[in-house]
């Protein structure tokens, strides 16, 4: 007949504990399901790669017929498509690496210096940076075909521009008052 588990102090370990320590481990292995979000996002990356080199396509197809304008918000919508994509690596890389398993590529020689050093602090500002230069460069093309767009169209754009841009200092504001509050 065996005898309950015990730990180092050979304490008898109570039959809750054993019921705790299974249900501590089944919450933990949840995190597994967030797996697949991540690869969802990658699928995401691999779309947005397509339509870049559509729009690559389209503005080569175009370039002698184009105006300087049409060139100028065809390559911000190009830059556009590269600063979401690079965004979505961020979250894909920070992400998995937070909250369900480190990635196994230490050693690697193109391994970004920022992996694993990215808690959820710095991932929700490298998030509301990216968003805010995503932002910029939508307002920009605004900008450039305004003629296309009525003033409200205009005034809203920067509205929201504007809250992004707002939204990012109070991040960074919070950040930097919880840093203080930890520290000391």
């Amino acid at each position: 007949m065996s005898e309950p588990h015990t730990n180092n102090t050979n304490k008898k370990i109570h039959p809750v504990h054993k019921v705790e320590h299974a249900l501590e481990s089944f919450i933990f292995a949840g995190r597994w399901l967030l797996a697949p979000f991540f690869v969802g996002l990658l699928f995401a990356v691999i779309l947005l790669l397509i339509k870049f080199f559509k729009q690559l396509y389209l503005m080569g197809i175009a370039t002698f017929t184009a105006s300087n304008q049409e060139l100028l918000v065809g390559i911000l919508t190009l830059v556009d498509t590269a600063l979401l994509a690079g965004l979505l690596l961020i979250i894909i890389f920070s992400g998995y690496e937070n909250f369900v398993s480190k990635l196994n590529i230490e050693n690697h020689e193109d391994r970004p210096v920022w992996m694993g050093k990215v808690g959820f602090s710095g991932l929700k500002m490298k998030l509301i940076s990216a968003i805010v230069a995503i932002s910029a460069v939508e307002l920009l093309k605004v900008f450039i075909s305004s003629a296309s767009h009525s003033n409200d169209e205009l005034l809203w754009k920067v509205l929201i521009h504007v809250t992004f841009v707002v939204s990012g200092v109070l991040f960074a504001f919070t950040d930097y008052l919880n840093s203080k509050t930890i520290n000391h």
